[in-house]
């Protein structure tokens, strides 16, 4: 073996020991699978529009398991570690590159497959093993696994082009992103540990954590803002619930979207439950849609649409809200399909949360003992509109997170989705 890949064993080995406690590897931890949608898919999605290909795509990978908040100041230290052991593997030259090529997979034998093992030593997804170098096994799909789960990935334990990419990121550019993100975290931690309860939505992870004493007791999906209307970084606090919200139709999408399907169709809005509206307060008044002139090209000015309480409303049947200048809110959402896909960001810039009903009642219940699951389904299964406000508003904070240590050791890193680290986005590969 050569003098790197031997250092590459000790800092392999090193840094296992130093954020696992144990020179066993990475601990099992899980993430989400991939599905495939259009561009038009994931502007806006109909829910009439969703297709029994999209129904059948969706995977439920679970979700990794997370009982240390990642907002917290017992994560700075791990992650300072990381940087340490990150910087040592620099100063050795960093790690070898994976060429491109065929898929790897278990029973393969492939020059390749060295350069993967290698690769995976260095970060100490796996230790040396003795044998044939270029055999892909089962030895080294499970350190693969291992590697795709903590970068994101679907866990399949075969090597594409997603995962080649990842493998490939130089490790200067890992440094920084765990750099910037301590720095992150740092600013947040002090705030949160003062808090008992709390909501973390983690816009690179695409996850939502709701904190109780310092144990996670709420995890889950989310689908944040596309590129061209990302979600914004807030701080604020939760002030109340609405169950079977209206969805009052953003002009940007009322324009893009909508527009177009009421003029090849004008019977789309009411199949959709929307209501051409004008004016507010005393002087509402709703409008019969096939006397308007939808060809008129300052018709948003004059109208607005809002779409009625139900099960196809945008929102779904639960809505969470906090002030804030960008108009963001936590939501539910009629079409469950793209939950199953790696990268979740797909929305207008509002988070949409996969089991919303389980963050809800993790907030009534908390605020008050008159609340449980049972009365939260009572209140979404009753179909009216009701704004429940909580007695004590509970903080939430939405920031990015591309990189962080979990509670096991695990270093995890994601995607640069919206480009703020100058980093990495594999979104765009298949694997």
């Amino acid at each position: 073996m050569t003098g790197r890949f031997l250092k590459f064993v000790a800092a392999g080995l090193a840094l296992q020991a130093v954020l696992l406690g144990a020179p066993t590897g990475l601990a099992p931890a899980r993430a989400e699978t991939a599905t495939h949608y259009s561009q038009d898919q994931t502007h806006w999605v109909d829910p009439w529009q969703a297709s029994g290909d999209q129904q059948a795509a969706q995977s439920e990978v679970p979700l990794r398991v997370a009982t240390v908040p990642t907002l917290s100041e017992s994560t700075m230290v791990p992650v300072g570690r990381a940087i340490l052991k990150y910087r040592e593997i620099a100063a050795w030259g960093g790690w070898g590159h994976v060429a491109s090529g065929e898929r790897l997979e278990i029973g393969v034998r492939d020059p390749r497959v060295a350069q993967v093992r290698e690769r995976l030593v260095a970060t100490g997804d796996m230790g040396p093993a003795p044998g044939d170098a270029y055999l892909y096994d089962e030895q080294v799909a499970e350190a693969v696994r291992r590697f795709q789960t903590r970068n994101g990935l679907d866990p399949d334990g075969v090597v594409g082009r997603r995962t080649v990419a990842a493998m490939n990121v130089p490790v200067q550019t890992r440094i920084r992103q765990l750099e910037i993100n301590l720095r992150r975290i740092a600013e947040i931690a002090p705030a949160t540990a003062t808090e008992r309860r709390y909501i973390f939505v983690n816009i690179a992870g695409q996850e939502v954590e709701a904190v109780n004493n310092g144990v996670v007791e709420f995890h889950e999906r989310v689908i944040v803002g596309k590129l061209s209307r990302q979600t914004p970084e807030i701080t604020s606090k939760v002030t109340s619930v609405t169950f079977n919200p209206y969805w009052y139709v953003p002009k940007s999408i009322a324009m893009a979207d909508m527009l177009p399907k009421v003029r090849s169709n004008p019977g789309y809005l009411k199949r959709q439950g929307i209501r051409v509206m004008q004016g507010w307060g005393d002087n509402i008044r709703e409008l019969d849609p096939a006397q308007i002139d939808w060809s008129n090209p300052r018709i948003n000015e004059a109208y607005y649409l809002r779409q009625d309480p139900g099960p196809w409303n945008s929102l779904g049947s639960l809505k969470i809200n906090f002030p804030n200048s960008d108009a963001i809110f936590l939501h539910d959402t009629p079409t469950k399909t793209l939950f199953g896909r790696q990268a979740r960001n797909f929305s207008s810039g509002c988070v949409r949360v996969q089991d919303v009903r389980g963050l809800v009642t993790w907030l009534m219940q908390g605020d008050s003992a008159k609340w449980d699951a049972a009365r939260v389904e009572r209140a979404v299964a009753s179909g009216q509109y009701r704004n429940a406000t909580l007695a004590t508003p509970v903080p939430i904070y939405i920031t990015y997170l591309t990189a962080w240590v979990d509670g096991s050791g695990v270093v995890h890193f994601r995607d640069d989705v919206y480009d703020r680290d100058g980093s990495v986005n594999t979104s765009a590969l298949e694997n």
